[in-house]
């Protein structure tokens, strides 16, 4: 079906033709009684078009045209050229339609997408949310996920054998892949669709340079404490309103013979990031966000008394006998997403993880209803007074120019994709949370569970929001040395001084 947009332009440019043989007819009648040379003729096309707009009204008056008609041909002239001109557009609309079906029809292309959600719960909701698309455009679109693929991704691009697609976990790794020249930059016309669903909060870091490459396709809020509200007021404990208040019931709890938290940051080859999270929200709190900028920036060097000091009081919270729950055995051996289970088995009272942390909580679990085993979240308190949230999220970006890869991207932006993946994988975590987050606008809210809602509300009013530090910076230093240099100072292998100096060493100069 021919697009609206493409009707109405066929449509104004039948009247402007109609109009433009007419005007050429008074204009030859009128050149035919003239004397001027050959000189003013040349200019006749030039003053002709300057008139047009001017006199278009004028010249669809039934007196004016009838007159001009009347002066510069008989009827059966007339029918004769109409007849032609009706031939021509015929013609032409034709050919306009081909093209536009040529141009539509992506039947038969091919799409691959490659990124870091490999669950059956994540990936799962992603293809599905790409097979909707697929099955409204015809293109086949494949997504393989891994828990490496961050780094799987460097020997594909330095090999030549990259995806079309990656969904880059970290903005700083994409902002490196853009200037090495594997990436892609957006068209204007994916640009004007990301900017529909998405604000300048969000796409600002897929910015390089000046340049956009990436568009945002799922967002995290990472400034949450998960707990049981029951167990807490069955316990006499208060949710806390700052970092204080935060030590001082982990305090009360492990007098009570409680558990404050569960923690654990192995992840693979990604080891140590959650050591980073915590280091980047008390950034966020400790520091103003001028500071916190100059540190991501590499301005405000890891061993500065203010980075290192954060690092230093997170260690203190978890090396306090009693502090932390490890179901590994230690701190560095517990994958990150073992914390679920133990946090509703009541081995731990808070664990402190992102919103899409629902998704590593076991299948079943309610949440925020009331009842007693319900799991709920906190926002992790200040420590000034005022409200600054750390975000995460992930980006695509393409390693080929086609136009099936660009309707891929523009869809990965677009509320629809935000809406479908998140029915997809609701329905696959079983109804309960489905740990996808998705600040594009527009959407349709009550696809999301009212604690969902929550983090949104939470990212909406918010004083000050951050990404992610060690997403933004250099991959060499945001997922290298601040994972292994924070899990050296976590395991007691290295002191806070001699790792943050080995981080700031490793800043690409």
């Amino acid at each position: 079906m021919t697009h609206p947009s493409h009707q109405r332009t066929r449509r104004w440019r039948r009247m402007t033709r109609l109009i433009g043989v007419l005007f050429a007819f008074s204009l030859v009648a009128a050149a035919c009684g003239s004397d001027d040379d050959s000189e003013d003729a040349d200019e006749a096309p030039a003053a002709t078009e300057a008139m047009a707009e001017e006199s278009m009204a004028d010249s669809m008056d039934d007196d004016h045209m009838d007159d001009s008609m009347d002066d510069s041909m008989d009827d059966d002239h007339m029918d004769d050229s109409m007849d032609e001109s009706m031939d021509d557009e015929m013609m032409d609309d034709s050919m306009d339609e081909s093209m536009d079906d040529e141009m539509m029809d992506l039947s038969g292309t091919k799409v691959s997408v490659f990124g870091p959600e490999s669950s059956d719960e994540e990936a799962g909701a992603l293809r599905d949310a790409l097979d909707h698309f697929a099955a409204q455009t015809g293109i086949e679109i494949t997504y393989t996920g891994a828990r490496d693929a961050a780094d799987q991704i460097n020997a594909q691009a330095a090999g030549g054998n990259p995806p079309d697609i990656f969904i880059f976990p970290q903005p700083g790794k994409l902002a490196d892949f853009a200037r090495d020249g594997y990436l892609e930059p957006l068209p204007a016309d994916v640009v004007a669709a990301m900017n529909e669903h998405w604000t300048p909060a969000w796409t600002v870091f897929g910015d390089v340079d000046g340049t956009q490459y990436g568009i945002p396709n799922k967002s995290d809020l990472k400034s949450l404490v998960w707990y049981k509200p029951a167990l807490f007021e069955s316990k006499g404990y208060s949710v806390p309103g700052t970092w204080d208040e935060l030590k001082a019931l982990s305090a009360e709890m492990i007098a009570n013979g409680d558990t404050p938290f569960c923690i654990g940051i192995e992840s693979g080859p990604a080891t140590g990031w959650t050591f980073t999270d915590w280091v980047e929200d008390l950034m966020l709190r400790f520091h103003t966000p001028e500071d916190y900028d100059a540190w991501v920036a590499g301005d405000l060097a890891f061993s500065s008394d203010e980075v290192s000091g954060v690092f230093t009081e997170v260690l203190d919270l978890w090396n306090t006998p009693g502090m932390v729950f490890a179901a590994g055995g230690s701190i560095a051996a517990t994958p990150f997403g073992d914390n679920g289970q133990p946090l509703v088995d009541n081995d731990c009272m808070m664990h402190r993880q992102a919103s899409f942390y629902a998704a590593f909580i076991p299948e079943g679990t309610v949440f925020a209803d009331g009842s007693a085993d319900a799991v709920d979240t906190f926002y992790f308190p200040s420590v000034r007074g005022d409200q600054p949230v750390l975000g995460a999220g992930t980006l695509v970006g393409a390693f080929r120019d086609a136009p099936e890869v660009w309707e891929v991207m523009k869809y990965f932006g677009s509320s629809e994709y935000a809406e479908v993946r998140q029915r997809a994988q609701t329905d696959r975590k079983g109804g309960g949370l489905s740990g996808f987050l998705s600040a594009a606008t527009n959407q349709d809210p009550s696809v999301y569970q009212p604690l969902e809602q929550s983090f949104l509300s939470i990212l909406q009013n918010a004083d000050v929001v951050r990404f992610d530090g060690s997403d933004l910076m250099p991959a060499e230093v945001g997922a290298g040395t601040f994972w292994t240099e924070g899990t050296a100072v976590v395991n007691g292998d290295k002191t806070v001084a001699e790792a943050t100096q080995v981080i700031d060493d490793s800043w690409p100069q």
